[in-house]
Parts: C-alpha cells; sequence; structure tokens
C-alpha cells in the first residue's frame, strides 16, 4: 500500500473476528468500513477456526481500502487442534497428553513452511516434531526422540520424498 498506510497487528480467533476489541477501536479512526474488514478477515481466517489468528491489517485512510495478511497460528496450536487437546504438557519430559500422526505433522509442517527456519519438508517435519516434543505430543505413538531416529534413519522417506 501506499505510504500513508495504518499497519495494525491483532490476534483474532479464526473465522470469529467481531468488530469489539481488539479490531475496532484500532481501525475506528482509519474511517473504513469496519464490518466490512471483519467479514474479509473471517472469510480469510476461516479454515483456523477454533485457533488465535495473527493478522497484519494495511489500512490507507486517505482511500479506505485494506489489506489483510493472514499469517498461520502458532506451530503449538495447531499441534494442540490436531491432537483434540486444550493444553499441552506442564511436564512433556515425562507426561505426554496426545497424539498426532506423521501426516498430520506433514500438514502442519506445509502450512507452517513460510515461517520455518528449515528449506526442506524433512527438515520442517522435524522443526514440528520438536514442537510437538515440548507439548507433551506423540506421532504415531512414538515420542519425538523415536521418530527423529526414524526419520534420520530413512524410515519416512517415501511419506517426506513423495509429496
Amino acid at each position: 500500500m501506499s505510504s500513508n498506510s495504518v499497519v495494525i497487528n491483532a490476534l483474532v480467533d479464526g473465522g470469529h473476528a467481531s468488530g469489539g476489541p481488539p479490531l475496532g477501536p484500532a481501525l475506528g479512526p482509519t474511517g473504513v468500513n469496519i464490518q466490512q474488514v471483519v467479514k474479509a478477515i473471517n472469510d480469510a481466517t476461516a479454515e483456523f477456526e477454533g485457533l488465535k489468528v495473527p493478522v497484519r491489517l494495511e489500512v490507507n485512510p486517505v482511500t479506505k481500502t485494506f489489506e489483510i495478511h493472514v499469517e498461520t497460528p502458532m506451530t503449538s496450536a495447531l499441534l494442540l487442534k490436531e491432537a483434540g487437546i486444550t493444553k499441552g504438557s506442564g511436564t512433556p519430559t515425562t507426561k505426554m497428553v496426545g497424539n498426532v500422526t506423521m501426516e498430520q505433522v506433514i500438514k502442519i509442517a506445509r502450512l507452517k513452511a513460510p515461517s520455518l527456519l528449515s528449506h526442506t519438508l524433512k527438515n520442517q517435519v522435524r522443526e514440528v516434531v520438536g514442537t510437538a516434543y515440548s507439548c507433551g505430543i506423540t506421532i504415531d505413538g512414538h515420542s519425538a526422540r523415536e521418530i527423529n531416529q526414524m526419520i534420520e534413519a530413512g524410515e519416512y522417506d517415501n511419506v517426506l520424498e513423495g509429496q
């Protein structure tokens, strides 16, 4: 957008943003149609329903136009949702609280790819496995250490290279 743009960063409920805080008070002074912005955000974040989603809005108060940039939720939030749990383990080294499949890990790695440090799917999956460990979540019933050893041994190469 132009140099007149106002940038607003907000954390919204996926698919359920509203004109109340944090959006309404931030958008009010810009003069844009708040309900139009909220509808656009809800459409853009519908796939992340039930999660907190970081959103960056660029609003031009002169032309009353806006652009929405949706970021992906945190890896841990995606893992918790896939595992069907609301909270990770307080002691992940000793207490596991959920389990996900390798397919779910790959799905998360693909969603998070733009913000992960690794450039290959194999290493992106390893990053997600590390987050699963810190949440107390196993993968296919195995610990993160076991999964990383299996990845290193090439046991998932057919799945990781074929996608």
